[in-house]
């Protein structure tokens, strides 16, 4: 097989919170190989997290070369998606609240270690661009994308662009307020959309509520009476099986997002809203109140033009993502 006929790869990485996700794809996103993930460990600090970040690369690439025929020299390079805000053009994560890190050099880091090209990109901009790429947005051309998490991210794609904004800092839809004096926020602000709608801001409110009444609810035997391990999924859970508890906390979580997909609609007027990470799985039990909410509060012709839709990379929008931004960032285009 000549290099000409050998198949080349892009390395995508997405660093989340809570794991970290990787996997192979051709240079037209047709195939996807090797796509594992790891817990992140962020008590490891910035440098041993990135020691995981190259490890985890480096067994996808050599799983990848194993299975294909491939060489080292058919990785073209390697694109990462990391919670920002960022410094795009240094490759610097400059404060990212979920993992306690500041001013970190991280795409000189993974750079240098694997000695191939890099690219770093805000996660929840990859996650919209992977869903735009090949995803639940693919022929959008106005597209808010929410990534839902430990945090919450977004990301712009405007005129089929993805958008950064002045200093790196657009789609940062999470930390946009919804309660002038609401719960407090690890950004450091109060009542920011993060606070209430994210996957452990969801968690939080199921145990506050169970901790002041004990209703009728399954999720106190679903986690053997131990709260600390009530999470997001449990909530969702619950609610599928029609616990009143869990319904409730759903119905306002989608309340939440409703109303800050509907500021998202008067200011950009998108065609697609695609709302990705766990929180898809609560279905229809969020999805149909966040509409009515959002036909609620948005002026109706935005209403009209706009499809929400559910992410359809259930947790891989992020690495596809980051392969399309590497893509655009060194390839000249996606």
């Amino acid at each position: 097989m000549t290099s000409h006929e050998r198949e080349q790869f892009i390395i995508g990485v997405d660093l989340g919170g809570t794991n970290i996700v990787a996997g192979a794809m051709t240079l037209d996103g047709s195939r996807t190989l090797n796509v594992r993930s790891i817990p992140t460990n962020a008590a490891l600090g910035d440098e041993g997290v990135a020691d995981r970040m190259v490890t985890l690369v480096e067994g996808v690439i050599l799983d990848t070369m194993r299975e294909t025929g491939i060489f080292r020299s058919d990785f073209v390079g390697v694109g990462v998606g990391a919670p920002g805000p960022l410094d795009r053009e240094r490759g610097i994560v400059l404060v990212a609240p979920n993992l306690g890190w500041l001013n970190f050099p991280l795409r000189d880091r993974i750079h240098d270690r694997l000695s191939l090209p890099t690219t770093l990109d805000n996660d929840a901009n990859c996650a919209t661009f992977g869903e735009w790429w090949q995803g639940a947005a693919r022929g959008g051309r106005n597209v808010v994308g929410l990534t839902i998490g430990t945090g919450i991210g977004g990301g712009l794609i405007l005129g089929g662009a993805l958008y950064h904004g002045a200093s790196d800092m657009a789609g940062e839809v999470g930390h946009t307020t919804i309660d002038l004096n609401g719960r407090h926020c690890k950004c450091g602000n109060y009542g920011c959309l993060e606070a209430y709608a994210s996957a452990s801001a969801i968690a939080t409110r199921a145990r506050e509520v169970l901790v002041r009444e004990e209703g009728e609810s399954a999720i106190p035997g679903m986690v053997n009476g131990r709260y600390e391990e009530i999470t997001a999924q449990t909530v969702y859970d619950a609610a599928k099986s029609g616990d009143p508890v869990a319904s409730e906390i759903v119905r306002d979580t989608a309340r939440y997002l409703g109303a800050g997909v509907a500021n998202l609609l008067n200011i950009f007027n998108p065609d697609t809203v695609v709302v990705a990470g766990g929180v898809t799985a609560a279905g229809d039990a969020l999805f149909v109140p966040l509409r009515a909410e959002v036909r609620r509060r948005a002026f109706s012709p935005a209403v009209r033009a706009v499809n929400i839709v559910p992410g359809s990379l259930p947790g891989t929008a992020g690495m596809v993502g980051a392969v399309a931004s590497f893509k655009q960032q060194y390839m000249g285009g996606v």
